[in-house]
């Protein structure tokens, strides 16, 4: 799941539970499969480090992991006030089948690195971040990225709802036909946006919903939703 792209730079205020594990199963068209999320937060004098890293779980009859995908970020912060600056490394690796065998691909490495601006009200029950960042995807070009990350916890904290949405410039090229290149669809921007909604039964467990809503996104033209249902163990 991409998402939780980003770190929330106030997080540690809102809970001192700074890890956990989801388990989604993705109701997307052409997925059906589980996705493992492996969350991270610790905060330190100058400033915090977040990191997740994505499984998914569909290759064979066996469903064996068919894709991993990291993200790791840094907010450093020791001066006090709203803007930290903020580095930030994307990477991964996944396969697809061919025949009765699986090729593999890599999801380009990218750089990440800006300014993060943080709100929250007196209680941190509510939370914004907003980013501006420079965005390096090696191999490919240099980008621009915006991003939103928000928490809202209702209900003496039973009920959150957190995401994130991203919007940058990165150069694609889909074909629509493989016999005449001439076809083909170019675009300049992709947008990605994954709220979740999470009923927190206890301080560890959860359980909620999340949807992936992107455009050109993840080598898909267009418009994709994807819907979950997931539970969240927080250690």
């Amino acid at each position: 799941m991409k998402k939780i792209v980003s770190a929330l730079c106030l997080l540690a205020a809102v809970s001192t539970q700074a890890q956990n594990l989801q388990v989604h199963y993705d109701f997307g068209k052409d997925r059906k499969y589980v996705t493992t999320t492996l969350e991270m937060f610790k905060p330190d004098k100058w400033g915090n480090t977040f990191f997740f890293v994505d499984y998914d779980f569909n290759m064979g009859e066996k469903n064996h992991p068919s894709l991993s995908y990291m993200e790791i970020a840094r907010c450093v912060n020791f001066w006090g006030g709203p803007l930290s600056a903020h580095v930030e490394y994307n990477g991964g690796l996944g396969t697809y089948p061919v025949g009765n065998s699986q090729n593999a691909f890599a999801i380009n490495n990218a750089w990440l690195g800006g300014i993060d601006y943080g709100m929250h009200n007196v209680d941190y029950s509510k939370t914004l971040n907003l980013k501006a960042l420079y965005k390096h995807i090696v191999g490919k070009q240099e980008s621009a990225q915006f991003t939103a990350v928000w928490g809202l916890h209702f209900m003496d904290r039973k009920i959150s709802f957190t995401g994130f949405a991203d919007f940058w410039w990165e150069d694609n090229t889909y074909t629509n036909n493989f016999l005449d290149p001439t076809d083909d669809t170019k675009t300049t921007t992709t947008f990605l946006t994954e709220p979740q909604l999470w009923y927190n039964f206890t301080p560890n467990l959860s359980a909620g919903s999340e949807v992936e809503i992107a455009t050109n996104f993840g080598g898909v033209e267009g418009l994709k939703v994807c819907p979950t249902l997931a539970v969240k163990w927080n250690f």
